[in-house]
């Protein structure tokens, strides 16, 4: 799955986690584990993603189980792009 990479990138130049971003996996843990990600960057992540994958993210589809991890908002774009 391309997304897992993808996500990578995107994380990395969201949070500006330098080197960090490349030991990502897909079930590296997000919310509480990366100390950059914050309420502020949660939202940079979403205008992001709804940039790169040309997708709209509607409110009640954001939740904490999004960001529980790289995976899940890889799979997350996954089902948006209808993969």
């Amino acid at each position: 799955m391309h997304t897992i990479e993808d996500m990578k990138t995107l994380l990395g130049e969201t949070l500006g986690l330098g080197s960090r971003a490349a030991e990502l996996q897909a079930g590296s843990p997000l919310l509480g584990s990366v100390a950059e990600l914050d309420s502020a960057a949660v939202i940079h992540i979403l205008t992001a993603l709804e940039e790169r994958y040309g997708i709209s993210i509607d409110d009640e589809e954001i939740d904490a189980a999004l960001f529980e991890t790289v995976g899940s908002l890889a799979s997350f774009v996954d089902r948006k792009l209808g993969r």
